[in-house]
């Protein structure tokens, strides 16, 4: 019998348990395992029932992923269940923990399921850019009925044992014992000699769907929302359809096919890498394994406005009791209108329950005294993007907090070591830049100051975690790595205006590449005041954004930007005063306006970037190529199936970004669109960032 899959007696019923911790990952010996196992229950005559059960902290979560794009060993996951299903003695599965893809696909070959309280079962493939593969697409709908399982493929979502139970998915609840609450049901089944249902076989919950096929459109249509640029998704709608009209042998044949087809295209890779950066950019390089994060009891945030009070009620939604302090009584009440009005939008869409947002706002305590923060243990600063002003907070704030207090600054771009060195206390000190909206946006970059403690970055990465963000930690320069990166694409949107392009040409490209909006949409819905604020602060001009605001234009706020706002509306017509005040820039700056076709717009929005994530690396402001990719697409809306500018630039291919920069800079004059050394180097030597991510593994 495998080390990993072993086998024991509880009278005449066989219970099989996988141990291959942490998560039971379905690898080559855990499947061999799992076959033999069975095969033996099966052909032992004293074995009347087997129980499939799973060690530690879950049951199996799913396939070992490293796996994929390698030559296949068997037995194959459907191999295994295709003899779990063809027993004809009764099977149940004993699940706890997250029995999630191919783990929970076993589970639909067994006759019964059961399952421990706080269980969360799901298939999450979508998100590596597949589809279940192993019969999911088949199975599940059979069991909890198309519209359910639609949602839950098309969504990845997991979904607690409540629900699972209302709808099938579980048989029962077992309070106690698992094992021993899993044995008990089987033998009540022997008992009441229950019948055997083959998933596979039911046909009830299909019904509706088969004698009205216009209901499994309107489904799809209902759960594929927001799955735009996407194939995973539109394979998944078709392979969930198959079972209205294909029979279930093809079907599972077609369905394994299409999982290959995915898993050897594009956006699976992409979306396969950033789930493993987003787990590599967990680890801090150098950091002992004895480093242990401070204890975060109370947290305080300083400032209420649209980014303090955001960022706040990341700590009410967990639990974690919040201070929040603005200088009056009058943005007091402002911010909790602002905040109250957001929990209040998601009990009206019923994603909340009036009791949970009455829970959440208990968490929080307001004040109009910096004294009041004194006792946080984590204290984040969130007030004006002025040097100055962050000065003059983190001096009272060196005197308030007790000793040991995290102090964090919500800066998006300016100097963390300065403002760490106005306190008597450096090492306490780190960046927290949380992304708008705060309390729905998940990038949270952390800033190690010069002499920022290594605990203290653990705490931040820890809390980061626990608030439900996910966190990468970045060096102090100028914008960090995301606003770093932007800003090279903002003057090259701003540039292809002065040449040739109308916003609208932009944005539409932009969007054509997988943004959900294009650089100039983005910035009316932001504010163009914003960025107007930052450019005066270091002596640069945008000639036609600048434009706009010195007239007072903003964007959305103000009814006009670089589209027209008509009232109430958030979508954008065209211009005109745009246009002509674009015209007359070009011909006062010299530009000669040519055509500008879409290839090079994407080009010189996107390459620049990489340009710069290059730069990045090469001086240590990012660990790894993919914490970048990370922070693009959690915090800028980079489309995931394009893996973040870092993978995406691989794919492109180094030599061809290396001389489309060099062409773009001749061409326009622009030298700052020269390739840099690092980029030039990695491109010459014939290698990508993906090198640099491995000898990084190596060393760590």
């Amino acid at each position: 019998m495998s080390n990993f899959v072993q086998t024991r007696r509880d009278g005449e019923v066989a219970v099989v348990v996988v141990n291959n911790p942490p998560v039971h990952a379905l690898k080559h010996e855990v499947r061999q395992g799992i076959l033999d196992a069975f095969t033996k229950a099966n052909g032992d005559a004293e074995v009347k029932a087997i129980v499939l059960a799973a060690e530690g902290r879950t049951f199996i979560a799913g396939a070992d992923i490293t796996e994929f794009g390698k030559p296949p060993k068997a037995p194959s996951l459907i191999d295994v269940i295709t003899a779990i299903d063809e027993i004809k003695k009764p099977t149940v599965a004993a699940m706890h923990g997250t029995p999630l893809g191919g783990g929970l696909e076993i589970t639909l070959a067994c006759h019964f399921r059961v399952a421990s309280p706080g269980t969360r079962l799901g298939l999450p493939e979508i998100k590596l850019g597949l589809i279940p593969g192993a019969g999911g697409t088949q199975r599940l709908p059979r069991l909890v009925g198309v519209e359910k399982a639609l949602d839950m493929i098309l969504s990845g979502n997991p979904i607690p044992v409540k629900d699972a139970l209302a709808h099938g998915l579980v048989d029962e609840i077992i309070e106690g014992d698992l094992i021993a609450g899993a044995v008990a049901f089987v033998r009540k089944a022997l008992a009441d000699k229950r019948p055997l249902r083959r998933v596979r076989d039911l046909e009830d919950k299909l019904k509706p769907f088969r004698d009205d096929p216009a209901k499994f459109d309107e489904a799809a249509a209902s759960a594929g929302k927001r799955q735009a640029g996407l194939d995973a998704p539109r394979a998944a709608i078709e392979a969930v359809r198959w079972t209205l009209n294909v029979p279930i042998d093809k079907a599972l044949k077609e369905e394994r096919d299409t999982f290959i087809k995915l898993m050897l295209g594009d956006q699976s890779k992409a979306q396969r890498h950033l789930f493993f950066a987003e787990r590599e950019a967990a680890k801090i390089p150098g950091m002992a394994a004895d480093v242990k994060p401070r204890e975060i009891r109370k947290a305080a945030v300083i400032g209420a406005g649209t980014m303090g009070g955001g960022i706040s009620m990341n700590f009410a939604n967990a639990g974690i009791p919040v201070t929040v302090v603005e200088m009056s009584q009058e943005a007091l009440d402002r911010g909790f209108k602002t905040i109250e009005k957001n929990y209040g939008a998601s009990v009206k869409r019923g994603s909340l329950s009036q009791a949970d947002m009455d829970k959440r706002l208990s968490n929080f305590t307001r004040a109009t005294s910096l004294e009041a923060v004194a006792d946080a243990d984590l204290i984040i600063e969130a007030v004006f993007e002025e040097m100055d002003i962050k000065k003059k907070v983190f001096t009272e704030l060196d005197r308030i907090a007790k000793p040991g207090a995290v102090l964090a600054t919500n800066t998006s771009y300016l100097d963390v070591n300065a403002i760490a060195n106005i306190t008597k206390r450096p090492q306490d000190v780190c960046g927290m830049h949380f992304f708008s909206p705060a309390n729905v946006m998940k990038l949270l970059e952390i800033v190690r100051g010069e002499k920022t403690a290594p605990d203290v970055i653990a705490t931040a990465m820890n809390i980061g975690r626990k608030i439900g963000k996910v966190p990468v930690v970045v060096g102090v320069c100028h914008g960090f790595v995301g606003n770093r990166m932007l800003s090279p694409r903002q003057t090259q949107a701003e540039r292809l205006l002065l040449e040739g392009a109308m916003p609208r040409d932009v944005d539409a490209a932009a969007v054509e590449f997988g943004f959900p909006m294009g650089p100039f949409a983005m910035g009316d819905l932001a504010g163009l005041d914003v960025g107007w604020r930052i450019r005066r602060a270091f002596g640069l001009r945008a000639e036609i954004a600048d434009s706009l605001c010195e007239q007072g234009h903003f964007g959305q706020k103000t009814g006009k930007g670089f589209y027209v706002y008509e009232q109430g509306s958030r979508a954008g017509v065209p211009n005109p005063e745009v246009e002509t005040l674009i015209a007359a820039a070009s011909q006062k700056l010299g530009f000669k306006r040519r055509p500008i076709d879409r290839q090079e717009i994407i080009e010189r929005l996107v390459f620049p970037m990489i340009n710069e994530g290059a730069k990045i690396l090469d001086e240590g402001i990012a660990y790894r190529p993919g914490d970048i990719d990370v922070v693009w697409v959690y915090g800028y809306g980079w489309p995931v199936w394009r893996g973040g500018p870092m993978f995406y630039g691989d794919q492109v291919g180094l030599p061809y970004i290396r001389d489309q920069l060099h062409e773009y800079a001749k061409r326009s004059g622009d030298k700052s669109l020269e390739p840099s050394s690092y980029l030039t180097k990695l491109a010459d030597e014939g290698r990508g960032f993906a090198s640099l991510a491995d000898a990084a593994k190596k060393s760590a």
